[in-house]
């Protein structure tokens, strides 16, 4: 099967995006936008297409404008789901049960399912988790999975307070630290293993940076997205991660959306 059946569909989706018009993402129903992202994960979760069929319509330059549009509604709607569930957890008289309705969350459990093949977690460890946002998905579920420790690196402080709040009010402070800063502020942390958000930019810099500060024995891991899954957000490069060892990979199923990297930083 051609992967450009869906060359239309994706132009469409696109435009569909823009005829919003003056609307901010941020103020359109949540109602009228799930569809959209339900429309574009048909396509991203194709389980026909090869990567290399994948990659001529994600990489022509028609393709381009599409792209674009695409990729920042997903990284908008993202942001906005995480930062409306930190909300509702902040009002909750039962946050456990709101975190479990973020729509989302059972692809973070299968995602960490995943990840624990490329690093046993266990609750001796210490986890950073770069990119940490509003909600700190990954390192509030390796704490209830794994009973894991962990330190969520946020750059902006805002957001950054707003994370630190909700891992309070689920009575994780004692195993969950929220730091502000780039990925430089792991020079001040300790850890075991690190992780980088999939939307954490810019990834060349990252990478280098994590390159200055990492031993050789560290395990990085870093979520990328590839095959049709790329059509939510663009893939890490070998560019980016050149100095660092790819040692393991895992391909996404069902409806989770990252790849998962294990590198080493090789001198």
């Amino acid at each position: 099967m051609s992967c450009y059946m869906y060359w239309d569909k994706i132009k469409s989706i696109a435009n569909s995006l823009k005829e919003f018009g003056h609307y901010k993402l941020n103020e359109i129903p949540l109602d009228d936008i799930i569809p959209i992202l339900d429309s574009v994960e048909e396509i991203a979760h194709d389980k026909v297409i090869d990567f290399d069929s994948a990659k001529h319509i994600l990489d022509d330059k028609k393709m381009n404008e599409a792209l674009k549009v695409i990729r920042k509604f997903y990284v908008t709607l993202g942001t906005r789901l995480e930062t409306e569930k930190a909300g509702e957890i902040l009002n909750s008289d039962d946050p456990g049960e709101t975190l479990k309705s973020f729509h989302f969350y059972d692809r973070y459990l299968a995602l960490l399912k995943n990840e624990n093949q490329l690093v046993k977690f266990n609750p001796e460890q210490k986890i950073v988790f770069i990119g940490g946002g509003p909600l700190p998905l990954t390192l509030i579920l390796l704490n209830k999975m794994y009973n894991a420790q962990g330190v969520s690196i946020e750059i902006i402080p805002e957001i950054a307070e707003l994370s630190r709040q909700v891992i309070k009010k689920l009575g994780l402070d004692s195993r969950i630290e929220v730091v502000v800063g780039d990925e430089t502020a792991l020079k001040e942390t300790d850890y075991t293993v690190v992780m980088l958000a999939a939307l954490a930019e810019p990834k060349e810099r990252v990478f280098a940076n994590l390159w200055d500060i990492l031993d050789t024995k560290t395990p990085l891991i870093y979520r990328t997205y590839t095959g049709m899954r790329a059509i939510l957000y663009s893939p890490v490069t070998e560019r980016a991660t050149r100095g660092f060892h790819k040692e393991v990979m895992i391909l996404p199923t069902g409806k989770v959306n990252n790849t998962s990297v294990l590198v080493r930083k090789v001198i």
